[in-house]
Parts: C-alpha cells; sequence; structure tokens
C-alpha cells in the first residue's frame, strides 16, 4: 500500500482490530438521514468525472479551498471541472489533521481502488484512474449503493415536495436491495420573517395539498395533509434544523394573527416569529406521535454568516459555523410540553456546539418514559462534530450520562454518494475507543459481550428503533 489507509487504520489495539473486523465491518449500513438528492437516485445517475461526484456541492471542500486562497471561480465558480480538481489536489497536503485528509484518501481507496496520496503530482493519474472506474456499470448511484450494503436511506425532504422520485425508487429493481424513504423538513413553514419567500412558499404549499391557505386553519389542514402523503409514501421521520428549540408557546389566536399578518405582507418581529415557530412545532410534535414517527431535531448552527456569500451564492456553500446558543431551558420546555399530554414522540437530539454534549447527554434522561428502550436519543456528531475528536466526544458524554448499547449509531448527513466511508470512518472510532477501554482494563475482554454491543450499535439499534421495513432478505 502506498498510503497510511491500512486495514488496521485508526485501530490501535488487537480488540479494536477484533471488534472492527468481525463485528462492525461486516454489518450493512442503515442511513436514517442524509441529504442525497431522491432524483438521482431514482434516475441511478452516472457521473460524468470525478468532479462531478466527488467535488460538486461538497461545501466541506470548499471550506477547505478558499482557507487555502483558491479563488471562488474553482469552488462553486464556472472553472472547467478539471481546473477545479486540480485546485482541491492541491489543497490535499494542506489538510494534514482536518479530516478531509481522511474522508478524501478513504473515498479513493474505497470507490475508485486509487492508492496513493492526493497531491498536484499525483493528480493527472488520480483524474484519469477515477473517470475510468466511473465509466464502468457497477459506479453508478444503484451500484454505489449495492456496494456499500446500504438497507435503508431517509432523505430530507420539503413538505411541498410531490416525492415523485420516492415512487420511482419503491418501484425499481433498487427497492430489492434498499429501501428509500422521505423526511418531512418543514423549516420553511416558521419562516415567517421571510416575507415574499415565506408567501411563495405556502402558495406553493396550497396547489400541491389543494387545500386553500387563505386561513390559519387552511394552512394547518395543508400542513397536516402533507404529513398524512408523506406517511403514505412510507415516511416515519421529520426534521427540524434550528439554532435554539422553540418553546415559546402563545395561544392558537395569537399565532394565527401572525400567520394573517404575515400573508397580507406584514413584518413580523423576531419574537412573534419565535412564538408562532413554537406553535407550530408543538403541533408537529403531536403529528409525529400520533403517527408513531421519530423527530430529529438538529440544534445548534449559525448559517449564512457571510452576507455577500449568501446574497451570491446562495445557502449551504460553506459560510455556516457553531453557533453559541444557551440550549437547555428551552429544549427542556419543548420536551416537557409534549411529554406533559402524553404526545412526545421518539426523538433523536443532534446538537452541534461540543459545549453543550452533556446538556444533550443529561436532558434526553429527564424524558425516557420506559415505553422503548432509548426513547430520546442523543445523535452522533453532527457537520463539524463529525470527525474523530466531534464523534469520540459524542460518545463518551453519551457512555458517561446515558446507555451507549441503545445508540442508534452513525448517519451519513451528506449530499455525497461517496459519504458511505463516513460509516467506516465511524465503526473503527467507535471499536478504537472501546479497545482502548479494555487495553487500560476498563471493561471486560469479553469479545462477546462487547461485540454484540458494536453489532447493534453500527445497525440492529436503527433498524428497531425507526421500524422501517428493509429489503426481505435483509430483516433482522
Amino acid at each position: 500500500m502506498n498510503t497510511f489507509i491500512t486495514d488496521d487504520f485508526l485501530l490501535s489495539n488487537d480488540v479494536a482490530r477484533e471488534l472492527y473486523h468481525n463485528w462492525a465491518a461486516p454489518e450493512p449500513i442503515f442511513d436514517y438521514h442524509c441529504h442525497l438528492p431522491p432524483s438521482e437516485i431514482a434516475a441511478d445517475r452516472c457521473f460524468a468525472d470525478l468532479y462531478e461526484i466527488w467535488l460538486a456541492g461538497d461545501h466541506y471542500k470548499w471550506r477547505a479551498m478558499r482557507s487555502n486562497g483558491v479563488p471562488e471561480t474553482f469552488c462553486t465558480g464556472h472553472a472547467p471541472n478539471y481546473e477545479k480538481f486540480l485546485a482541491f489536489a492541491r489543497t490535499v497536503p494542506w489538510t494534514l489533521r482536518n479530516p478531509l485528509y481522511h474522508w478524501s484518501h478513504l473515498e479513493l481507496l474505497r470507490y475508485f481502488r486509487i492508492d496513493c496520496l492526493i497531491n498536484e503530482q499525483t493528480a493527472p493519474k488520480i483524474w484519469e484512474q477515477a473517470n475510468a472506474r466511473l465509466a464502468e456499470p457497477d459506479m453508478t448511484v444503484h451500484g454505489i449503493l449495492r456496494a456499500n450494503r446500504v438497507r435503508v436511506i431517509c432523505t430530507t425532504d420539503d413538505p411541498i415536495d410531490s416525492l415523485d422520485a420516492h415512487r420511482t425508487i419503491n418501484a425499481s429493481p433498487l427497492a430489492a436491495h434498499c429501501r428509500v424513504y422521505p423526511t418531512f423538513r418543514p423549516d420553511k413553514a416558521l419562516a415567517v420573517t421571510s416575507g415574499p419567500v415565506w408567501n411563495a412558499w405556502v402558495d406553493q404549499l396550497a396547489a400541491v395539498s389543494g387545500q386553500s391557505c387563505a386561513t390559519w386553519d387552511g394552512f394547518l389542514t395543508a400542513l397536516r395533509s402533507r404529513h398524512d402523503f408523506f406517511h403514505s409514501i412510507g415516511g416515519r421521520l421529520s426534521d427540524h434544523g434550528l439554532a435554539q428549540c422553540l418553546a415559546d408557546f402563545p395561544d392558537e389566536a395569537e399565532a394565527a394573527a401572525t400567520y394573517a399578518s404575515a400573508r397580507a405582507g406584514g413584518s413580523i418581529n423576531p419574537a412573534a416569529t419565535r412564538r408562532f415557530g413554537s406553535w407550530l412545532m408543538r403541533e408537529f410534535g403531536r403529528w409525529d406521535a400520533a403517527r408513531g414517527w421519530t423527530k430529529q431535531l438538529h440544534l445548534g448552527a449559525m448559517r449564512n454568516n457571510n452576507t455577500w456569500a449568501f446574497k451570491n451564492l446562495g445557502p449551504d456553500t460553506g459560510f455556516d459555523s457553531i453557533g453559541d446558543y444557551p440550549q437547555a431551558e428551552a429544549l427542556s420546555r419543548y420536551l416537557d410540553a409534549l411529554a406533559e399530554t402524553s404526545e412526545l414522540p421518539k426523538i433523536v437530539l443532534y446538537n452541534l456546539n461540543p459545549a453543550d454534549n452533556y446538556v444533550m447527554g443529561t436532558m434526553i434522561g429527564n424524558f425516557q418514559d420506559g415505553s422503548i428502550a432509548g426513547k430520546i436519543q442523543f445523535g452522533s456528531g453532527w457537520w463539524f462534530l463529525d470527525q474523530k475528536e466531534g464523534m469520540e466526544w459524542q460518545l463518551n458524554a453519551l457512555s458517561n450520562l446515558g446507555l451507549l448499547g441503545r445508540f442508534v449509531g452513525m448517519l451519513t448527513d451528506s449530499r455525497s454518494f461517496l459519504s458511505y466511508t463516513r460509516h467506516e470512518y465511524f465503526r473503527r472510532i467507535l471499536c478504537n475507543l472501546i479497545g482502548a477501554d479494555v487495553v487500560k482494563g476498563e471493561l471486560p475482554r469479553d469479545l462477546d459481550l462487547l461485540g454484540r454491543m458494536v453489532q447493534r450499535i453500527c445497525f440492529g439499534n436503527a433498524a428497531e428503533f425507526f421500524s422501517l421495513e428493509q429489503p426481505p432478505q435483509t430483516k433482522p
């Protein structure tokens, strides 16, 4: 081998190696949260070159390239694909100790069988070899999913989406190997401060639901009908991306008045926006509980920090960061409001600020009700924390404050079909952490006990927790 990605990469002791190779690696993948485009899965997309599958849309790589002095034309601009690839290849040696260094080499090795360090000198050969590999029939989207033994995918979808792509996928040969489900993400319903943009979205909601949104009741009926529609397609998860949990609950009359004002083009102040969103979030929680869904809360991102970039490049282009927001009080109020009326659904909490790991780790214990093992989950390291140190912080906090053995494990949270190596990355980190404890004498050297826990974290817990139908041959 020419790179540092050996069979025992990240595995520093014999127990870690046995746990990974014999227990973790053989498990299939249950990807319960990602941003993969359903249209590309439905079309079984073929990729013309390495840029299309590896660099397009990847804001992690864009951030690194900008930090290395690469002009925007080579990130999100109109430079030729090969020139963009060369700009990234020149950047990779500067990413030492950044997770991109690990991820990039893992992806080239696992998908393209390219075993060399990435730099300006090796770039032309990598481009040629990777493009030749992409021309092979097993490198379509469906081929990649089958090769990675991906059994379940939950995409992230706007309530106004037709979900036509999901119906196409369900009727395709892929369904025999991998089931793809939509996730209800109604963030735009809360954004009354967006004015014309929000009103245009509500108009689309009315059109797709066939329900007039001229009134508050009509708006709620339209949203509820879309929740029902997602359920009919197989969806059993919702998701919300919030800086902080919303738990400043108004009465319904106030929420209705805010809606009417926003629909009339009125300006909605931040306090009214927060209270409007709080009312909807509690209602969404009730719908999820009634349907037996799982709610996901992604908390703590400070988005679109760079005004110029937001105006010229749009959102999700690499200008977000960790936010330093108080989380505990509002999150407690939100969960308690639903628990008080026995309407608390299964929930996964994702925390972006590592300073709040122990807040999340203790909060989940407040609302476990004995009905479902691990009903409230502290989700895996997210976004800026889905790297070795961030994953270890989350695993350690969960282990100290909750039940690691009930953890639903890793997800890709990615727009790239090459990101399934992150499951390998997580599994190696998990096994190394446990193995190190054994070596230190802090856990028993019982490979059956430890291995079965690793298996459950890698796949079994998620399969049981989310209760989504899998291809028949892969039911646990």
